[in-house]
Order: structure tokens, then sequence, then C-alpha cells
């Protein structure tokens, strides 16, 4: 896996900018920004420290699948870390196999650094070769699109 790094500077206080990123208070705003990924991108669970959570969508077919994480940390307003560690096929669990160990473990990690009003994100994540190319067309959207929701 590589790791890749994205940033961007919201005009607004790290508690909104992290409550607009995970959708606290409202799961739109998290689906909105998402959507870059996929239009349905949508999550089940909670963002506490140690829990389970389902980042999930649909495909063309109308079929559910995503990740299955754990919120590694989430320190509020500052950090959160999601570690991958299987896949959602429909209902099943997957969290063995060839598939799922090409990736698991790997981290997505969001920094929250306020100054002066202004937010800056960041985002460290572990990419499989395959998706490089489409996180690093993909990150830069939906950012601007968190931008846009967090400065409203």
């Amino acid at each position: 896996m590589k790791k890749l790094q994205f940033k961007k500077d919201i005009d607004t206080s790290a508690e909104k900018t992290y409550n607009t990123m995970l959708g606290i208070g409202n799961i739109e705003t998290y689906e909105q920004w998402t959507s870059e990924f996929n239009p349905t991108s949508t999550y089940e669970g909670s963002w506490k420290k140690g829990a389970k959570i389902y980042f999930i969508g649909t495909d063309e077919n109308g079929k559910r699948g995503g990740m299955v994480s754990e919120i590694a940390d989430n320190i509020p307003f500052r950090f959160v870390s999601i570690r991958h560690y299987g896949i959602l096929d429909g209902e099943n669990e997957i969290t063995e196999g060839a598939e799922v160990e090409k990736w698991a473990g790997g981290l997505e990690n969001y920094s929250f650094e306020e100054n002066n009003g202004v937010t800056t994100v960041t985002v460290d994540l572990d990419a499989m070769e395959d998706y490089i190319d489409f996180f690093n067309k993909t990150y830069p959207k939906a950012l601007n699109k968190l931008k846009e929701i967090a400065e409203k």
C-alpha cells in the first residue's frame, strides 16, 4: 500500500468542520461530500473510539457493499482514525481471504487544525495501487465539496 495525503483549508471552526465531515447531528452532510466517491455513500454505526462502523453504498445493480471498519481513535474536533478490516458484500461481512488481506489494517486518518478561524483538514490514508488514481482524482473534489458545505 502507498501512503497518500490531501489537505484543504476550510474557512470555519474545527468543531463545525469535524461535525460537517462526520455528519454529526445530520448524516446528510457526510453523504453530500462523500457522494464524490459514490453517489449513494453513507455510513452505519458510531464514530466513538473502538466502535464498528460500515461505510456503504449501492452499486449499479442496487446491491449494498462497502467497508467494515473500526474507529481506531477519535479526539473530537482534532483527529479521527479509521482502521479498515473487512468488506461488506450485501449483508455479509468478509473479514478474511485474499481480497481483504491486500488492504486489511489500512488506516484513514483525518486531522483538524484550526488557526485564526480557518481549519486545515489533513487526510492521510493507505491506498492499494489499484485505487491511487481514483483517490488522487476524487479526494480533492470531495474536500472541495466539504469546504462548500462547512462554510455555509
